[in-house]
């Protein structure tokens, strides 16, 4: 049982991906102090104007409990969690109660950090080695609640039925404007593709993409390779794809520097002998 005078309170943010990234870390930090986790599923997209985005975690058997009010910093959030920010800069990395990622880069002061009261983390923290060591327990709480529509469901028995299925994942991360906007780094998925070809025999590719109406001519282009387009997920039913990339024995990651949610399509299947390719992998 966990000390009741300790609570990591995880501020959740961004995508899915990112959210997943977030609670992670937050996990393997309240397990370490055997502190309770609390998750704030509010404040972290409460000024999130441009995309829209949402708490997505209850789509997982996550059995953290959400914060009140209070520990969510209101009334006055945005001013509190401020003056919150300075008075934890000006202090040492072990003695801050606001736990603020600095850049992008692997900070292993969380790992043995002791806390000894209540925290807020607030970061992205993406990166494995934040939760490495507790892999069994983080894979256990981000088991799927399956989608049970009649469509997710048909496509995940269509990726059962292949030997080789391949997730192929083209993130926009704006809408397209025009036809050249609509091939997002085409020679990336080419080489891809070409590589998979090379490693293992008959591969069925699936394509995922927030935007796939306009991925025709890179789809026409590649129909050789037998593509499956999976248009049927929007919005709150993300997780349905990430659920159905995970069921793909290999994976090429969005052609970007990192895209957190290819990564944890392929993280969570974790099949034997599989290729994940990835922007970097092809340099």
């Amino acid at each position: 049982m966990y000390n009741n005078q300790k609570k990591v309170i995880a501020r959740i943010r961004g995508g899915l991906g990112n959210q997943l990234f977030c609670y992670a870390a937050a996990r393997r930090l309240a397990l370490f102090n055997n502190a309770e986790l609390v998750i704030d599923d509010i404040t972290g997209f409460l000024r999130d104007t441009k995309y829209r985005r949402h708490y997505e975690l209850d789509r997982f058997h996550i059995s953290a409990r959400k914060a009140a009010p209070y520990e969510r910093m209101e009334p006055f959030e945005r001013y509190r969690r401020g003056i919150a920010k300075v008075i934890a800069r000006k202090k040492p990395f072990s003695e801050r109660k606001y736990i603020e990622e600095n850049g992008t880069g692997f900070d292993c002061r969380l790992l043995n950090l002791e806390i000894k009261q209540s925290v807020y983390l607030d970061g992205l923290w993406q990166d494995e080695r934040y939760f490495s060591d507790i892999e069994d327990i983080i894979r256990k709480d981000f088991t799927f609640i399956e989608p049970v529509d009649s469509e997710n469901k048909s496509i995940a028995e269509l990726i059962k039925k292949h030997e080789n299925p391949v997730s192929i994942h083209i993130r926009w991360f704006e809408k397209p404007q025009s036809k050249s906007d609509a091939i997002p780094f085409y020679q990336y998925y080419v080489k891809a593709i070409e590589h998979i070809k090379s490693k293992i025999q008959s591969p069925c590719f699936f394509v995922f993409s927030d935007y796939i109406e306009h991925l025709a001519d890179l789809t026409e282009k590649l129909d050789k390779y037998i593509l499956v387009n999976i248009n049927n997920n929007r919005e709150n039913m993300a997780y349905a794809d990430m659920w159905l990339m995970s069921l793909c024995r290999h994976h090429i990651y969005a052609n970007s520097i990192f895209s957190s949610f290819s990564w944890w399509g392929a993280w969570l299947g974790k099949k034997q002998n599989r290729i994940s390719t990835n922007i970097y992998s092809l340099v």
